[in-house]
């Protein structure tokens, strides 16, 4: 009994937040977020364009809540505006925007409009994104089409830190699906190795120390060889010299033995 009340009570909470998207318009909203206190219902609307939602003088924000009291019978809602702080980064917000150019253009110029919004989010400093679109693209037989670039989590731990979204495109040939996925620049990847800046500095500088050091033993060896074959050449020279006399019948210096 429990089990069924939750469920029904997470079905009324879907249908609250699809009004909300429905009634500001597609691209508007990009998430709506609930929030149950002693004084009524926090209702959050993330969007890149809280002027238009809002409206003049609150006009548009009075108006959607006095039909959240009417329609879903909520004792006291209060709708507040949270704005997203770059949209190419909102996977919601870039879905809804392929979509609605998708409905404009026509499917014949996806591949121009899908590129355009995948470089506008690496442009935004994303660490990897991923769109997909799926329906008659361009022809008569339903494709899937993927676009990515840059670093993207598809299983793990890490992956649960991707926005994922899905988007619809009715347009004359059918219906097309949007996924994008996208991984922000902020976001903590566990395999991801940083090195702070005075550690690699501190490593470059022992480096070159070391560099330094190994230059200076080898300069060192290399006198010392250079040394060793002069000595060995003298010694082999006096030890021809001495034989050379020997054979001439002359001492050391050079003087006849037998005089």
């Amino acid at each position: 009994m429990e089990e069924r009340k939750f469920v029904d009570f997470k079905k009324g909470e879907y249908r609250v937040k699809e009004f909300i998207k429905e009634s500001l318009g597609r691209g508007k909203a990009s998430k709506v977020i609930m929030e149950y206190t002693p004084v009524g219902e926090k209702v959050v609307v993330f969007t890149n364009k809280p002027g238009y939602i809002i409206g003049k003088q609150g006009a548009k924000i009075n108006e959607l809540t006095v039909r959240l009291k009417k329609n879903f019978k909520l004792e006291n809602p209060h709708i507040e505006i949270a704005e997203i702080p770059n949209p190419d980064l909102d996977a919601q917000t870039v879905a809804d925007e392929i979509a609605l150019a998708l409905e404009r253009f026509g499917n014949v110029r996806f591949k121009a409009i899908t590129y355009k919004y995948l470089q506008r989010v690496m442009s935004s400093k994303a660490q990897g994104v991923e769109i997909r679109v799926s329906g008659k693209l361009p022809g008569e037989r339903a494709k899937t089409w993927r676009f990515s670039q840059g670093y993207l989590k598809k299983t793990g731990e890490s992956s649960r830190v991707v926005d994922r979204a899905k988007a619809v495109a009715q347009t004359k040939s059918g219906i097309i699906g949007v996924k994008v996925s996208i991984l922000p620049p902020d976001a903590p990847i566990h395999d991801q190795i940083i090195i702070d800046d005075n550690m690699k500095n501190k490593i470059k500088q022992n480096l070159s120390d070391l560099d330094v050091k190994n230059e200076e033993i080898s300069r060192k060896e290399s006198e010392k060889k250079a040394k060793k074959e002069t000595q060995k050449k003298d010694k082999k020279e006096k030890e021809t010299q001495k034989k050379s006399k020997a054979k001439r019948g002359l001492d050391e210096d050079g003087n006849d033995k037998n005089s």
